[in-house]
């Protein structure tokens, strides 16, 4: 089925870094709603946002459901999380029943220390695969950001990367303050650990304070997979998909 894209996403790489410093907060917040707004229309119930519980994620998720307030989403846990992220995931789903839990509890022991990759792969992605399965997601909508690492700077805020699923990054062009400043203007909830200094989480093992420009610096600290990704937006997450190495443009 051929989509017809906004006119306003006709950008390549290059241009990003530009309107990360080009648009204002205003601008961010609109240009962010304008593509939920399209999302929402050309797939209704099969655009749906995979909320981490994490800063970024929870404004996506935010400005989804001003949007469209009977947004779909989905939350991916494991034994590992923190406990302080189990509770506020409790709390967030019981406010908003939209929002399914994908739960992991296989044990896999110390995995995450001897090949943490393999760790990813079975708590995270493939309880994400699952979901986008059983949730029909022909769009996924996520909270990443251009300016949160080295390992996120060549997505789009929309793509094709793995053949027949649109993924949209609403909030691709937002900066670190930025977040904070939509959290914080909005009263969104977020997870109670931001409070203790961490900048970016996930499961307790994998995940501590780090200072630096990195936000993601603490993830995977003293392993190769330091700052990396755990694999959801590096993987094929159709059963019949086909990663590229690059994304498919949009809007030609």
């Amino acid at each position: 089925m051929a989509h017809r894209y906004p006119d306003f996403i006709n950008i390549s790489h290059d241009d990003l870094r530009e309107l990360v410093d080009k648009l204002h907060f205003g601008q961010k917040v609109e240009r962010a709603k304008r593509l939920l707004a399209w999302a929402f229309n050309e797939y209704g119930d099969n655009a749906v946002v995979a909320n981490s519980l994490g800063k970024d994620s929870m404004v996506v998720w935010d400005l989804a459901v001003k949007v469209n307030p009977n947004a779909k989403g989905f939350i991916v846990t494991t034994a590992y999380k923190p406990a302080e992220t189990i509770v506020f995931m409790n709390e967030i789903a019981a406010e908003y029943p939209n929002l399914s839990i994908y739960r992991s509890d296989k044990d896999v022991g110390d995995l995450y220390r001897s090949n943490p990759d393999q760790c990813c792969q079975v708590l995270k992605v493939e309880p994400v695969r699952r979901a986008v399965e059983e949730l029909d997601v022909e769009c996924w909508i996520t909270g990443l950001r251009c300016t949160e690492g080295r390992t996120r700077t060549d997505f789009r805020e929309i793509e094709e990367r793995d053949k027949g699923l649109i993924k949209l990054n609403p909030v691709l062009l937002f900066t670190e303050r930025e977040v904070w400043q939509y959290l914080a203007l909005n009263k969104v909830k977020i997870n109670p650990l931001y409070a203790l200094g961490y900048r970016s989480l996930g499961c307790a093992p994998c995940t501590a304070i780090a200072g630096g420009d990195n936000e993601r610096a603490g993830r995977w600290l003293n392993t190769s997979k330091c700052g990396g990704e755990c694999g959801i937006h590096t993987q094929p997450l159709k059963k019949l998909g086909v990663l590229s190495d690059e994304a498919t443009p949009v809007g030609h």
